[in-house]
């Protein structure tokens, strides 16, 4: 090639005799292209070594087979935290059945929401999976405003209009209260997750519901509102046993919470489970490998994101004609920490 520059869809599509879309046609696999120009094509396929890309797919479907995961959290969240893995294996897995690229894109301060907002104006990706979401986060509706496929991991609240997969938060918890309930534990404290997440609402709401069914109305002095991190749990618990020094269990909404409070009970000298129980939410990796073994509520994380992203592929090609709203099964774990 003259000057060795790289073949394009142009210099095929004049090799073969064909136009461009004819030859787009054959890269995305359409049957509207006679055998003659199909043979032609592949033949200047191979002569010039010319390597299909996501632009020349997408002259004919106008996708660029890519899809943004968007985060709007800190690296370090990102890093510390299980979930977030899980969820992208989840996400990638299900993309790798596929010729669809992944773009993770964190979402920290106006500057990177800004960028993001230019990826979906100039439609850089066919689609956006969104995670962390907050009732009052501008993103889900900016991308609604924008038409752009989108699928929630969460919703922001009971009315979201956006596709969205959950976990039974509510009910996952009410098990894991119930579970203490029957162990004979009856001071049951909760770190909860933000309340501007739905997550976090819907797992204090089955720790209320579960106390409801018992006949044992919940105390709201033994809630303490925790941000799914690990500083944060540690801070809630040390709360929770300044005011409430005879609680007997505590149910955390996440495995990273319910780990820094284990760590936080030790170190006043809590015995667990013989003084106070701990159960946490996930079952991730973490909940393995505590002293004692975390007794918590299993939800599929991996199963999540994938479930995500064949429902973001389907409103993608069109399949997807109306928002689906998927609520996963939880499961409830028994170790030794209850």
């Amino acid at each position: 090639m003259p000057g060795n520059r790289r073949p394009t869809i142009k210099t095929v599509a004049a090799r073969a005799g064909v136009g461009r879309t004819t030859v787009s046609r054959v890269i995305n696999g359409s049957e509207l292209v006679s055998a003659d120009a199909r043979a032609r094509v592949l033949a200047a396929i191979k002569e010039l070594n010319y390597v299909p890309n996501s632009v020349a797919r997408g002259l004919v479907t106008n996708r660029t087979n890519a899809v943004a995961l968007v985060i709007p959290e800190s690296e370090s969240r990102l890093g510390s935290e299980p979930f977030f893995a899980a969820l992208i294996r989840g996400v990638s897995g299900a993309l790798s059945e596929t010729r669809t690229q992944l773009q993770l894109m964190l979402v920290r301060d106006r500057a990177e929401r800004d960028q993001l907002t230019a990826s979906v104006a100039t439609r850089r990706v066919d689609g956006v999976l969104l995670v962390s979401v907050h009732a009052h986060d501008q993103l889900p509706g900016l991308l609604e405003e924008m038409g752009l496929p989108t699928v929630l991991a969460g919703r922001r609240d009971e009315r979201e209009r956006l596709s969205h997969v959950t976990s039974d938060n509510a009910g996952g918890a009410a098990a894991a209260v119930r579970h203490l309930l029957e162990r004979g534990r009856n001071r049951i404290a909760t770190i909860s997750g933000p309340l501007d997440m739905d997550v976090g609402r819907s797992r204090l709401a089955g720790w209320r519901d579960a106390h409801r069914e018992a006949g044992a109305p919940a105390d709201e002095s033994l809630v303490e509102v925790g941000d799914f991190t690990e500083e944060g749990g540690r801070r809630a618990m040390r709360s929770l046993l300044e005011r409430a020094p005879d609680l007997d269990a505590v149910f955390a909404a996440s495995d990273l919470m319910a780990v820094s409070a284990l760590a936080e009970l030790r170190r006043q000298g809590r015995q667990v489970p013989d003084d106070v129980a701990v159960v946490g939410f996930e079952d991730s990796v973490l909940a393995r490998h505590t002293n004692p073994p975390l007794t918590t509520v299993r939800q599929p994380v991996e199963e999540l994101g994938r479930t995500m992203a064949r429902i973001l592929l389907d409103e993608i090609t069109g399949a997807g004609r109306s928002a689906q709203r998927l609520t996963l099964p939880t499961e409830l774990v028994v170790r030794e920490s209850s």
